[in-house]
């Protein structure tokens, strides 16, 4: 099997860039990807019909079977009993990984209408969240018009330390972020 693409860039381009950046010697301090998780909620009035297409939709966006999550305590407040399925995730790992998240910058976020890059905000410890509205950006997914959108959470797992050092991977990687608010100031 080829080695993934966006790992070869990583190996031959992003890791001699942030040895430099960073100042390290030891390979093993240049920061990585860990884990990709997609994930999406589900009501609490869900059929099993409706679960059932969210793990099918999942599964053909990333080439990998979710697994359903359910409620471990009852509460009333938000209709929930124990038991009941809650929401689907899917932890990418390995080749995959790197396979979904290039597709994912190269492909599916240049083909959004409108775009003009994602948020720079990471979570303070290194790591990257980002929604999506609507599955139907994926080119794996069909658009039905009786369908429901369905909307998904992307979680980037790195082994960065600090938000910056994660944000530079982020854009040595090529993700496309947002460009800041003083820049466009300057343009004009």
């Amino acid at each position: 099997m080829n080695k993934p693409v966006l790992k070869s860039i990583y190996a031959d381009k992003v890791a001699p860039e942030l040895k430099k950046i960073l100042g390290v010697s030891n390979v093993h301090e240049i920061p990585t990807l860990e884990k990709l998780v997609v994930s999406s909620a589900l009501k609490s009035d869900s059929t099993k019909e409706w679960v059932q297409d969210v793990v099918k939709e999942i599964t053909k966006i990333t080439g990998q079977k979710p697994v359903i999550t359910k409620a471990k305590k009852s509460v009333a407040n938000f209709k929930l009993r124990e038991g009941q399925p809650t929401g689907v995730k899917v932890t990418l790992r390995g080749a995959i990984m790197w396979e979904f998240l290039y597709k994912f910058i190269c492909i599916v976020l240049p083909s959004v209408r409108d775009f003009r890059g994602v948020s720079t905000k990471l979570d303070g410890k290194g790591n990257y969240n980002l929604g999506v509205v609507d599955h139907t950006i994926f080119p794996e997914t069909t658009i039905d018009s009786n369908r429901k959108n369905l909307g998904l959470d992307i979680t980037i797992v790195t082994s960065a330390e600090t938000d910056d050092t994660g944000r530079e991977l982020l854009r040595l990687l090529g993700m496309p972020f947002r460009k800041s608010s003083s820049s466009t100031a300057q343009t004009k």
